[in-house]
């Protein structure tokens, strides 16, 4: 590899990997800030934190790679402009199409990992999460109860103690429960317990052969005393779970038979991320172009306005085809066609001195 080669690669490789630790952290923040509020609410159990973070990362590399991708280059080259690198680089002959070379050495492998995540990965890690929720949600022992200690409720339904459990989390013994609804509080205790469900989604612990206490929050004396010998208490709903043939969990090869209006936009989301990102890469180069004291950050404003725009064309692109307002047979090549073919036309184009005035008059 020619040293140029080598030089360049470098820059390009390090710019694009200070922008994707930037924006990484940005997005793990989001991600982990919407997942902290399912476990509140009690749609995810806790102890599930760092694997689900782990999994809805690698569904959203998709989106994150071709961003991070677009904005190192943007810094990397428009720094070369800045530092008159670049115009040293034309005078001995070395243009904006001699990158493409050391450009897609940085580009290529990150390019397959969106199409890897995108195709591949992304659907299985969904599977995978999902498979986890519902079974974590079948066992209180995964949902964070343990023996001998007071757990709150997914939720915030209550607080509840088990003295003894047994190995698979299903039966427990000497349980005691706290709830407040409102104003009113309802303690209660069991000789023993288990948990069962009603449909899909609704769980219930069986509570057998114990006391349960009524009465106001705030005190009183309207209390109640009831002993029964079982007592069905119901707890937070699970998450739902999705149906099998639900598009997002299926794999990409199945969705090529599938002629459902939702598994082709299921199809083209897959898809289209690896060819805009291929579009992003190729329009970097000509809108980093600047004089050497022009400020770079317009140039980086109007590359992220250019990528929003390309991706909420891309959503929305993909809430039409379920919809069946647009034809599966169109999918979303009427966005990314154009885009390719455009961004190629400004990179080749990049660079090219016009011809003089007279020069053109002439020759018109």
């Amino acid at each position: 590899m020619p040293k140029l080669d080598r030089y360049l690669s470098r820059e390009f490789a390090q710019s694009v990997f200070a922008a994707l630790v930037v924006l990484g952290l940005v997005s793990m923040g989001g991600l982990f800030a919407d997942l902290l509020s399912e476990i509140a609410r009690g749609k995810v159990p806790v102890a599930l934190l760092l694997s689900q973070l782990g999994l809805r990362l690698v569904n959203f590399l998709p989106i994150l790679l071709p961003l991070a991708l677009m904005l190192g280059l943007l810094l990397s080259i428009g720094r070369m402009y800045r530092d008159s690198e670049m115009p040293v680089l034309a005078s001995v002959g070395v243009g904006p199409r001699r990158l493409l070379r050391p450009l897609l050495l940085v580009s290529l492998p990150m390019l397959a990992v969106v199409a890897l995540c995108s195709l591949w990965l992304g659907p299985w890690a969904n599977r995978l999460s999902q498979q986890m929720i519902v079974q974590a949600n079948r066992n209180l022992l995964i949902s964070g109860l343990e023996a001998g200690r007071f757990t709150e409720l997914p939720g915030g339904g209550g607080v509840v103690y088990a003295g003894t459990m047994s190995t698979d989390g299903t039966r427990f013994a000497r349980m005691f429960v706290y709830r407040q609804q409102g104003d009113r509080v309802d303690i209660t205790t069991a000789e023993g317990a288990s948990m069962f469900f009603e449909g899909e989604r609704t769980r219930y612990l069986r509570l057998e052969d114990g006391f349960r206490v009524e009465g106001p929050a705030a005190g009183g004396r309207d209390f109640r005393l009831v002993r029964y010998a079982r007592n069905d208490l119901r707890l937070p709903d699970r998450e739902e779970a999705r149906l099998k043939d639900d598009p997002e969990l299926q794999p990409t090869l199945a969705l090529f038979g599938d002629r459902r209006r939702e598994a082709q936009a299921q199809l083209h989301w897959r898809i289209a991320p690896t060819l805009l990102g291929l579009a992003f890469v190729l329009l970097a180069v000509p809108m980093a172009r600047s004089s050497p004291r022009q400020a770079r950050y317009g140039r980086i404003l109007m590359a992220f306005f250019a990528y929003l725009f390309g991706m909420n064309l891309m959503i929305l692109g993909t809430q039409w085809l379920t919809e069946g307002k647009l034809p599966a047979a169109v999918g979303l090549w009427w966005l990314l066609l154009p885009a390719l073919a455009l961004a190629s036309w400004l990179y080749l184009r990049d660079g090219r001195m016009r011809r003089p005035r007279k020069q053109r008059a002439s020759a018109a």
